[in-house]
This record gives structure tokens, sequence and C-alpha cells, in this order.
């Protein structure tokens, strides 16, 4: 009778344990894939993610399902996504919270360096500095000036400590060597309300969302926060063309699923991204909403997450902002 020799008996056990996984990534997806989206329906992350789930999901031949999953402040939606397992059926759209969070909470129940895996950068959303009408400066550069002259007066709002809204307007009071007052809201919607009533001076948002205001005269924009003008508000110049360099906040949105997921599902789904973006009828679609599609190797993307980590580590140290 015919025998298998000993060391074919590792060797097969050996498969045996190495073939679930190569399966499991060449099968990938076998069913529908959970999006989880970290903010509540209406704001840009909702409107980003169920444009890019359907077409996503068209790449993968598998429905792409958006989750909305909100609470502390985007953290619980990256927190059950790291806790996923790791077999990319659970994904998270993330904006800039990852980045901020580790240096504005005494206390995170992840850590997104180690506990989730970067798949790609996914759009841009690009800020701008918009003033009340009655704030006597046209430009950046006059606006610094009136800033400087009458240290401590002006105001500036945002949709909460430690949003982007109010990062940003601490930046510009490091980069300039100004001093004005933080009045938070809760949301950037209310402090819309604030800037158009005349309660705060100033603000910095996202130019899609501000871009009607400005376009009715309710604001006034002096400069957006990027290398280079947004499509909603061509007239617009960079805070670089305004006299401000190194001035460059953007709302940028970035795709996760859990650490250890294996590196062809990870590479599976950065293709489908990337094909996803390409995709005319998307491209259009976002182009509608003023964002701006980018993709990124999931690399690139580890890296870019370390420098905002750390750049937002410092301006939140240097501006002494802590929550509660």
């Amino acid at each position: 009778m015919f025998r298998v020799p000993r060391f074919s008996h590792a060797l097969i056990l050996l498969v045996m344990v190495a073939l679930p996984a190569a399966t499991l990534a060449q099968a990938y997806p076998t069913r529908p894939i959970r999006l989880i989206l970290p903010f509540a329906a209406g704001g840009p992350t909702d409107l980003l993610g169920r444009a890019i789930s359907q077409k996503l999901g068209e790449q993968l031949g598998q429905t792409v399902m958006a989750d909305n999953r909100t609470g502390a402040g985007g953290n619980l939606g990256a927190e059950l996504t790291a806790k996923s397992p790791p077999d990319g059926y659970t994904l998270v759209l993330t904006s800039p919270f990852v980045a901020i969070s580790p240096a504005l909470y005494a206390k995170l129940n992840y850590d997104a360096a180690k506990d989730l895996a970067p798949i790609s950068l996914v759009a841009l959303i690009q800020n701008v500095l918009v003033v009340h009408p009655s704030v006597p400066a046209k430009t950046l550069k006059e606006f610094i000036q009136l800033a400087r002259a009458y240290p401590g007066k002006l105001n500036f709002g945002s949709g909460g400590v430690g949003a982007t809204s109010h990062l940003a307007p601490e930046l510009l009071k490091s980069l300039a060597r100004l001093d004005m007052v933080h009045v938070p809201y809760k949301g950037t919607g209310q402090a819309v309300v604030g800037l158009i009533s005349g309660q705060i001076d100033m603000l910095i948002m996202a130019a899609p969302a501000i871009a009607p205001h400005i376009q009715d005269r309710k604001v006034r924009a002096l400069a957006v926060l990027s290398e280079k003008r947004t499509t909603p508000l061509p007239d617009v110049p960079t805070a670089k063309e305004a006299g401000l360099d190194n001035f460059e906040v953007g709302l940028w949105f970035g795709m996760f699923a859990a650490a250890g997921t294996p590196r062809d599902i990870i590479n599976r789904l950065n293709l489908g991204l990337h094909k996803a973006l390409a995709a005319p009828d998307l491209k259009e679609r976002l182009a509608t909403i003023g964002v701006e599609p980018m993709t990124s190797t999931p690399e690139e993307f580890a890296d870019f997450l370390r420098s905002e980590t750390a750049r937002y580590a410092r301006l939140i140290k240097d501006a002494g902002i802590k929550t509660n």
C-alpha cells in the first residue's frame, strides 16, 4: 500500500494552514461590505461616503453599505472599525479627526497608527477664510493688519474645540502672531449663523458649504487655505497668493480597514477605490459638491497620517488647547 512520506505530512499541513488566508484574499469579497461613516447624515463625510460606496461596490462586485455611526467626534466609528475582524468587511471613511484626536484627548479606545490599516486617501475639500461684511478688511493681509492693530478685539467661531474650523484659525494666529478670541459652537452650522448675524467676526470652514452665503454677500471670502484655488470660489485667492505662506489646512478624507487585514485585500480595495474615483460620473458628482478626488498608495496614506498627526500635535500643544 502506498504511504505518504513523513516529510510530506508536514508540507501538507503547512499548505492547509496557508490556504484559508490565500483563498480568502482571492475570493474577496464574497458578501456585502460595511462602510462606517462616523458623522451624521447630510454632512460632507456622509455625502462623500454614499457617493463612493455605490461606485466602489460596482468595482468590487458586492454591495458596499453606508452605515452612519456617530459619536465622540468621529472616534466611535474609527474604534468600531479598529475592533472589527481584520477581513476587509468593515471599513471607515475618516476626516482629519484621526490625526487630531491623539493630541486632543487624554484617552482614546484605539490607536489609529496601530489599530487601523490605511487603504487610500480619497478626497479633499478646501477650506476658506470668511469674515462678516462689517469687518473692514477686503484681503487677508488687511485682516492680519487689523487683528494686530486691535489685539484681543476680533473673534472667530468654530464647530467646536479641536475641530479643523478651530485649529485652522489657531494656525493663523501662530503664523501671523495674532491675538483673537475663540467662540466655539456646537457644529459649523451654528457657527455660520453666528457669522451671518454678526456675533463673530471670522470663520474658517469648507468652501462648498459657505459658498452660497459668499455669493449672496452675507459673508466675505478672503482666502482659500490650499495650494490652488477652489472650483466653487474661483475668484478667491489662496493664502499664499494673499501673502501668507504655509497657511494650508484642508479637509481631507481617507479610508481604513482594521489592522491585520491581509495585504491582498488592502490592495484590492485600493485598486477598487482608484477605479471608482476615476469614473467620470463620480468625478462629476463630487465636483458638484465641491469635492476633489484624490488617491494614494497605502504607504503614502500612512506617511501622510503620521505627518498630519505630528503637525496637529504641535499646533494643539502650542495653542494650549484642551478638552473637558
